[in-house]
């Protein structure tokens, strides 16, 4: 074999993080021993697999194309380590969930997942859903659960729930008493929502066709949360998931607004690297969160 695990772990760090000095950091290694084990990686096999652009470092198409296959590689050798050490190396889940999914929903999945796996290493980064989509596809992530679609051809998406949002209001509001609202209602309220670039907004958008022009978005916040306080104070309307909103209903303090001429319906995703090895645990936690379906909200 004419290349080692340690040079294809340099090529992936320094894939990931786009400079030798942060993988040196990362991986524990001199520069030199960094820059010396992918430069000889390189030379063994007469290819270039990054383009230098001053101290920054691009894949090149050749280091694109054969990235997914060398983490791949990776990956089996990890697991054979720790099948080797019989299971006293932890297993590692790296798990991304869009906001909504994230404050909501895979906190309790996580829990319960952990109950049944106490030995598991399992990390979980909330974020948006351009964000998670990056990271996925910048294999920093084993597996996203998005609200959003996504599109970008290094990725796939497999369906997972269904979701739906909700117009909302403040419990004094007058449209708190309406049985509908009409598009002239909408038009007339002042908005409170998510930014671009979330699975939230992506779904408002999509619902408001033909309206978005004319709506008066007086608030744009990146935390549902602040968004539910926000329409609290009167400030005005939201759009939101169900799974967020339940609790306030409950108490009174938010009422949601029918709008049956609008689709609010939508979907959660799995989001997969198509070229990244999908190992068993990663199956485990795809089954897991479908067999959950909608019991945990």
């Amino acid at each position: 074999m004419r290349y080692t695990l340690r040079q294809l772990e340099v090529f992936l760090t320094v894939a990931r993080l786009g400079s030798v000095s942060r993988a040196a950091r990362e991986l524990g290694l001199s520069q030199s021993a960094t820059s010396s084990g992918l430069a000889d990686l390189e030379r063994q096999f007469d290819l270039q697999l990054f383009d230098r652009l001053g101290k920054r470092l691009r894949l090149s198409a050749r280091g694109a194309a054969l990235r997914a296959r060398a983490d791949a590689v990776l990956e089996q050798a990890r697991d054979l380590e720790r099948g080797l050490a019989d299971q006293t190396v932890e297993d590692r889940l790296r798990v991304g969930a869009t906001l909504t999914i994230g404050n909501y929903v895979a906190v309790p999945l996580v829990a319960r997942f952990l109950r049944a796996r106490p030995d598991l290493a399992l990390n979980l980064e909330v974020a948006n859903t351009v964000e998670i989509a990056r990271q996925v596809a910048n294999f920093e992530l084993d597996v996203g659960l998005v609200e959003g679609e996504v599109e970008h051809p290094d990725l796939e998406t497999l369906p997972w729930r269904d979701d739906q949002l909700v117009v909302f209001c403040g419990a004094g509001h007058p449209f708190a008493r309406k049985r509908a609202l009409t598009d002239a209602d909408l038009r007339s309220a002042p908005w409170i929502v998510r930014e671009p670039g979330s699975g939230t907004r992506q779904a408002f958008d999509r619902a408001m066709v033909g309206l978005l022009p004319q709506l008066r978005v007086a608030l744009t916040l990146g935390q549902t949360e602040a968004i539910k306080r926000a329409v609290e104070a009167g400030l005005g309307l939201g759009c939101v998931s169900r799974i967020a909103l339940e609790d306030a209903f409950d108490r009174g303090t938010l009422k949601p607004c029918r709008v049956p001429h609008r689709d609010f319906r939508r979907r959660f995703y799995f989001l997969l690297h198509r070229r990244k090895h999908r190992g068993a645990l990663v199956e485990r936690w795809l089954d897991f969160c479908r067999e959950a379906g909608s019991s945990i909200v």
